[in-house]
């Protein structure tokens, strides 16, 4: 972290500039921000940047290898496999914590990865709302590869939007007007013109997808996905009562729901490299480790964190009934690197990648952080903190 960027910030902050910060940030908002946004954002080093870049590297390398697809076809479940997959994830996030390695230097070390949007909109309109209310200088930047704000914002039309008008995609969610990062959803649409659809307000006729407008019905050309199976496995008859998305229909996805498993824990095993833990698929684990302290046992097939296990142990191994859908992990140890006016704070930083069709790869483009002081990154570990919740990483351009 740089420590003159830091030292200047600080020295500056007031709690007065952070409640005007919020209030800035929720100007022209429909609804409150549902998740708490950190006092800070993160300013990296040069050398820091440049290990980002390295690791989210060798990690894209892996996702584009030819047989990236075989690899990872057990990693979707057969219950929510979609029709029409196509050949590449338009979106991958990289999540990297910041931790401190055998020889005392900071590294980042990848927590998790995802075929799947993050907030590639609310990012934009967070940096805006930071650069304005604490004058971060203009040399600073959030976006890689020398893209600018304009640049961004047409790279992300092109993912999105591509060859189609406006409200001919949809961004479309499971109550998609209530989601938590609704914010992102009416930023996107700011920024795109995009319309936003609940999955219970779509409508079929004859396999094509259809929205309500004010004079009848547009077809939906394309889906800007924001749809997690995992979160309406809680009802089975969901698809009774709503369009069955994972049947052949006239539509194209972006990105296609099976990259969500794909590109996933599931690819962890297969990724090696100085910033990326040791990982393996439990029924592939010829003996039990020593110092089973250092490791976290995690589902492959969860949500949000749900049935990790953070302090494992001999008999936690051998109760698991389907060794095949768990991984161990070696646990990575988030160091607080951020300093506060009281104390240090645990960093992670989430790389957002862009792949448009018609591009051979995928751009990195832009990032977010979220700050911790708690066991863990998350919301239900860091109740009653400050200095810590979502934000974003600035870099000298």
């Amino acid at each position: 972290m740089d420590p003159s960027a830091r030292k200047t910030y600080n020295s500056n902050f007031t709690i007065e500039k952070y409640q005007h910060f919020l209030q800035f940030l929720h100007d022209g908002l429909k609804t409150p921000i549902a998740f708490r946004i950190a006092e800070t954002p993160v300013f990296l080093t040069d050398d820091f940047r440049d290990k980002l870049l390295e690791a989210g590297e060798n990690i894209i390398n892996v996702i584009l290898q030819p047989d990236f697809k075989q690899l990872t076809e057990r990693a979707i479940p057969e219950k929510w496999r979609v029709a029409n997959e196509n050949d590449h994830p338009h979106f991958i996030a990289l999540d990297f914590g910041v931790c401190k390695d055998e020889h005392g230097n900071i590294v980042p070390k990848l927590i998790e990865l995802q075929g799947f949007p993050s907030l590639y909109g609310f990012q934009v309109h967070l940096a805006d709302t930071y650069r304005n209310t604490f004058d971060i200088p203009d040399d600073w930047t959030i976006y890689f590869n020398q893209l600018g704000r304009t640049d961004y914002l047409d790279l992300l039309k092109k993912t999105i939007i591509g060859p189609y008008q406006p409200e001919e995609v949809v961004l479309m969610d499971v109550n998609a007007h209530e989601q938590k990062t609704v914010v992102d959803f009416l930023s996107t649409q700011k920024y795109l013109g995009i319309p936003i659809v609940a999955l219970d307000e779509l409508i079929e006729k004859d396999g094509q997808l259809y929205y309500k407008i004010t004079d009848g019905q547009k077809r939906i050309k394309r889906i800007y996905n924001r749809l997690i199976f995992d979160e309406i496995e809680g009802d089975p008859d969901i698809f009774n009562k709503v369009v069955d998305v994972r049947k052949t229909l006239d539509v194209e996805w972006i990105t296609h729901p099976n990259w969500f498993y794909r590109v996933s824990k599931f690819t962890m095993p297969f990724l090696s490299g100085d910033y990326v833990p040791k990982t393996v698929f439990l029924n592939e684990l010829n003996t039990i480790p020593d110092g089973l302290e250092h490791y976290v046992l995690k589902p492959l097939f969860s949500f949000a964190g749900q049935g990790v296990i953070i302090d494992v142990t001999k008999q936690d191994i051998e109760n698991i009934k389907d060794p095949e859908n768990w991984i161990l992990q070696e646990k990575v140890n988030y160091e607080p690197v951020l300093k506060a006016p009281d104390d240090g704070v645990k960093v992670e930083i989430r790389l957002l990648y862009l792949w448009p069709d018609g591009d051979t790869k995928p751009t990195l483009a832009i990032n977010l952080a979220r700050l911790s002081r708690g066991k863990m990154i998350g919301v239900r570990y860091n109740k009653d903190f400050d200095w810590v919740g979502g934000t974003v990483a600035f870099m000298r351009k």
